[in-house]
């Protein structure tokens, strides 16, 4: 029996593939706790405690996407030729020193160059690392329940995702405020040696040996859904980014409840609805929720009361949650299985992308037609994916380069 006949062969009930899943995307949670962690307070660290500028702390920040962004060639062939196991040990390892050289910058805080050079090395040592935990972690997933699962592999990812960064967030500002910024870097460090010490006591699923794919060739094979993917994102980067800046200039309060709403209704969508993709097709189910986050992005332009934009959010959310999965069921499909850890990387540089570019563009956006333009501009960006995938759509039916969901 072939490795993806094994895999194939795991229990098939929907209970018995989530418990297989979720050891998995443990990994992932712990990861992303550590990104969410000192997200909230490092700006302030920067700007305050070292003394620079708003825009060297927004800097601090930035790079470790920047660093993601450029490593994900180098996570999908890990995760391809030495296994998606050594691709997460690797990243947790990651984990763990960004939390020691984080360390070292809270306690050389007196001496500000020094300290924001060790502050952004670990930045980009926990870029790096995320690429490998975010491929690594889905396609180990994957191995363990077999490629009919994929976007429940990829669904619950993505909630451990941000179900991380929603906690570690808040938490990070009480544990900065109760015994110090340092003990930040300790925590990081304790995460990723729990995560490291609790992968190596998992079994790894067999490496697919064979023919593999050039990055080049898989990325453009994998190029139009990733601009779905990308332009799918631009309402999450505008929510996260100026949501706060559009209540305060309506002199709205309980900005941050619209982000818990979108949130919620983000997790609640993906729990609920990720069998959606097995049964209906990756690129059905894109089309119906980019039109959703579509409509939730105008509902936002076109508020005169922060109800009115709580409905907006919530539609939003829930339009966004099952993007990446539906449109990467696809993508992954056009791949052999030795190149399927490629194949994520690449559709996941696309999100890197948006949600880079998401933020000036948006902002200048804002600059010259005001904040809630802003959402009117993801609004037609979540509309051009609609097309997009439709024409995607169109084309798989017609057998041309399309997987079997068609």
């Amino acid at each position: 029996m072939s490795s993806e006949s094994r895999s194939a062969a795991a229990p098939k009930g929907d209970l018995a593939v989530t418990l297989r899943i979720l050891p998995v995307v443990l990994y992932t949670f712990l990861y992303y706790l550590t990104i969410g962690i000192p997200l909230a307070v490092l700006p302030g660290f920067v700007h305050t405690d070292l003394g620079y500028g708003s825009v060297m702390a927004g800097a601090a920040i930035s790079v470790q996407y920047f660093a993601t962004l450029m490593s994900r060639p180098l996570a999908g062939r890990t995760a391809d030729t030495l296994g998606p196991k050594k691709t997460v040990l690797y990243g947790l390892a990651a984990c763990a020193v960004s939390g020691v050289l984080l360390l070292m910058s809270a306690l050389a805080a007196q001496w500000h160059v020094v300290s924001l050079v060790l502050l952004v090395i670990a930045r980009l040592v926990l870029g790096f690392g995320e690429s490998w935990i975010g491929t690594g972690s889905i396609t180990w997933g994957i191995g363990r329940v077999g490629v009919t699962n994929n976007a429940k592999v990829i669904s619950w990812n993505g909630i451990a995702t941000y179900g991380a960064l929603a906690i570690g967030a808040p938490l990070g500002v009480a544990i900065d405020h109760s015994i110090g910024f340092a003990s930040l870097g300790l925590i990081v460090v304790a995460l990723g040696g729990l995560g490291y010490w609790l992968a190596t006591r998992m079994d790894s699923v067999p490496i697919v040996h064979g023919e593999r794919m050039s990055y080049r060739s898989v990325f453009f094979r994998v190029l139009p859904h990733g601009l779905g993917l990308a332009l799918g994102s631009a309402g999450f980067g505008s929510i996260a980014t100026f949501i706060t800046l559009f209540y305060a200039a309506y002199n709205w309060p309980h900005a941050a409840l619209s982000l818990t709403v979108f949130g919620t209704t983000f997790i609640g969508a993906r729990l609920l609805f990720a069998n959606t993709i097995k049964t209906f097709g990756g690129f059905r189910v894109a089309i119906a929720l980019f039109a959703c986050e579509c409509v939730g992005l105008l509902f936002l332009w076109l508020a005169a009361d922060p109800h009115f934009a709580l409905i907006g959010a919530a539609l939003t959310g829930f339009g966004f949650a099952l993007v990446f999965p539906a449109l990467g069921v696809e993508a992954v499909g056009l791949v052999p299985p030795t190149s399927r850890g490629a194949a994520l990387s690449a559709y996941s540089v696309f999100l890197d992308l948006s949600l880079g570019l998401t933020g000036p563009l948006a902002g200048y956006v804002a600059g010259e037609f005001g904040y809630g333009s802003v959402f009117l501009f993801a609004a037609m960006a979540a509309a051009a994916a609609v097309a997009l995938s439709v024409a995607l759509y169109m084309r798989a039916g017609r057998g041309v380069g399309g997987p079997a969901t068609a």
